[in-house]
């Protein structure tokens, strides 16, 4: 995905948000990292959610808010074994409890990784990792805007 580029989605209630996922997941082509940011309660967990269910996983998608790190195991398109990371940051207070779990290997193993709370490892992230911004703009409506 070229850096310039962005787009801007608005889902107006909650069953748009899959629409959004498959949006996001074409949008961003070949990248796999992407950094999720918003206030509590905007969404974040309710998108990586919608995106897991577009990629066929089946199982109960949670929050890592206690756990750090989520895994779900899927299959792609050809059949081939993959996985998705879920990951939030929020509770880390330094990078070097970031580096502590391995973030590293979860950025650069070619597979999904999804990070609520990117903040405190910006520098370490790659360069075409997409950042995706959610907005609350009333109950039920959010602005997703994806650079």
């Amino acid at each position: 995905m070229e850096k310039n580029q962005e787009k801007e989605i608005t889902i107006n209630n909650i069953k748009e948000i899959g629409f959004a996922a498959s949006q996001i997941l074409n949008f961003s082509k070949t990248a796999k990292t992407f950094a999720l940011s918003g206030d509590l309660g905007a969404g974040k967990t309710t998108l990586v959610q919608a995106i897991c269910r577009h990629l066929g996983i089946t199982e109960n998608v949670t929050s890592p808010t206690f756990s750090l790190v989520n895994e779900y195991p899927f299959q792609d398109k050809n059949g081939e074994a993959k996985l998705l990371r879920h990951l939030d940051l929020y509770r880390l207070k330094t990078i070097e409890e970031a580096l502590g779990i391995g973030i590293e290997d979860y950025l650069y193993d070619g597979n999904y990784c999804f990070i609520e709370w990117p903040e405190l490892i910006e520098a370490l992230l790659p360069t075409d990792t997409v950042n995706i911004n959610i907005s609350i703009l009333n109950d039920s409506s959010r602005k997703i805007l994806i650079l």
